[in-house]
C-alpha cells in the first residue's frame, strides 16, 4: 500500500493531498509519528481544504501531546466539511483531555445525532457524565451501549461498577456475572462476585 500511494504522491496537488493523506494515516497506524507528520504537512499543504488530511494533521499533533493545537486543525476539517465524523470524534476526546467537558459533550452528543449506533460514542457519552457525576445518565448510556455491543465484558463490568456506586447491589451482581460469564479472567470482577457472596 506504500509503495502505491508513494507512486501518487507525484500528481497533481488533489491526487498528490489524497496520497499523502493515506501515507500519513498508514505511518500513523504503524506508530511512526515522524513519517506521519510530514505526510499530513504535505497532505494539508497539497490541499487546504481536505478534512481528512486536517484531521490526519491533527492525530499526529495531538499524539505528540498538544491538544489544544489538535482542536484547532479537527475544527478547521469540521469547517470544510460539518459531516466529517472522525474530526468531530476527535475533537471531543481532545476537549476531553483538556477537561472541557461540556464541549467534549456536546461533541459527543452531535457525532450521535449523525450515527446513532456507534459504541465508541456511547461509551465516551456514559464516561463523560461519569466524570460530570451524574451516574443516571451514565447509566442511561450504558445500557444504549449494551443494546449494541451486548457480550463485551469490559462494557458489562463497568455498568455493574456504575449500580454499585449507586447502591442497587442486585443489578451490579447481574452486570458483574453476565461480564464474568463472557470473560471468567478479569481480577476485579472476581473479587466483587466473592464479596458478594461473602455478604
Amino acid at each position: 500500500a506504500l509503495e502505491t500511494l508513494k507512486i501518487f504522491e507525484k500528481k497533481d496537488s488533489r491526487v498528490k493531498s489524497a496520497a499523502a493523506t493515506n501515507l500519513s494515516f498508514l505511518y500513523y497506524l504503524g506508530n511512526e509519528l515522524e513519517q506521519a507528520t510530514n505526510y499530513a504537512d504535505l497532505a494539508v499543504n497539497s490541499d487546504r481544504y481536505n478534512p481528512a488530511a486536517l484531521t490526519n494533521k491533527g492525530n499526529t499533533v495531538f499524539a505528540n501531546g498538544d491538544c489544544e493545537k489538535a482542536a484547532e486543525f479537527y475544527k478547521e476539517a469540521l469547517r470544510n466539511d460539518s459531516l466529517c465524523t472522525e474530526a468531530l470524534y476527535n475533537l471531543g476526546l481532545a476537549y476531553k483531555k483538556l477537561n472541557r467537558i461540556d464541549e467534549a459533550l456536546d461533541c459527543f452528543l452531535k457525532y450521535h445525532a449523525i450515527l446513532p449506533n456507534s459504541a465508541q460514542v456511547l461509551y465516551q457519552l456514559a464516561s463523560i457524565y461519569q466524570i460530570m457525576e451524574d451516574p443516571n445518565q451514565a447509566i442511561e448510556w450504558m445500557l444504549q451501549l449494551i443494546g449494541v455491543v451486548p457480550t463485551d465484558p469490559h462494557v458489562l463490568s463497568k455498568l455493574g461498577n456504575l449500580y454499585d456506586a449507586e447502591g442497587d447491589k442486585s443489578q451490579a451482581f447481574h452486570y458483574f456475572s453476565e461480564s464474568y460469564r463472557y470473560f471468567p479472567s478479569n481480577i476485579e470482577v472476581i473479587e466483587w462476585l466473592g464479596a458478594y457472596y461473602i455478604d
